[in-house]
């Protein structure tokens, strides 16, 4: 089993887009349920099956499985929770880290959070200039539920 150990930021400029490189996103949930989150990601021209456990702190239960491509396809269109989240993740190094900036579209349109996984919840780390509020805690900001409660719908953001 493989564990996750994230933690994650609003974007407060636009400083980011200078750095990394970006590659659209589409994502669906099988499950999204707090848990039991079961996910399909199409990431350029790879495909993923992803389940995520519990939460505990910033730390979670992750398997990751490549899958074909069209097999990820047919099950966005026929078995995913519509609608599906829809981004472009920028991959930025920054003093030794590898952070993940997802910038939404869409009905989350607006949203930019910025992710980093660590070795343990208590790793030390330099904060990009372009970091604001985390975020980590806030079930707002996971993407399983801005499939159920997307930004654009959120009366007090941020």
């Amino acid at each position: 089993m493989g564990i996750e150990i994230e933690r994650k930021f609003l974007v407060v400029n636009d400083d980011w887009r200078r750095q990394g490189q970006a590659t659209l996103l589409r994502q669906g949930y099988i499950s999204s349920e707090a848990g039991r989150i079961v996910r399909v990601r199409i990431a350029a021209d790879r495909a993923t099956l992803t389940i995520k456990g519990m939460s505990s702190g910033i730390s979670c239960g992750e398997w990751e499985y490549p899958i074909p491509l069209a097999d990820a396809q047919a099950l966005l269109s026929e078995v995913c929770q519509p609608p599906l989240i829809e981004k472009a993740r920028h991959r930025i190094l920054h003093e030794g880290l590898l952070w993940e900036v997802d910038e939404f579209f869409g009905d989350n349109a607006g949203l930019v959070v910025a992710e980093v996984e660590l070795e343990s919840e208590t790793q030390e780390f330099s904060r990009p200039s372009w970091l604001g509020a985390e975020v980590s805690h806030d079930r707002r900001y996971a993407n399983a539920n801005l499939l159920k409660h997307p930004y654009r719908s959120w009366t007090k953001r941020g």
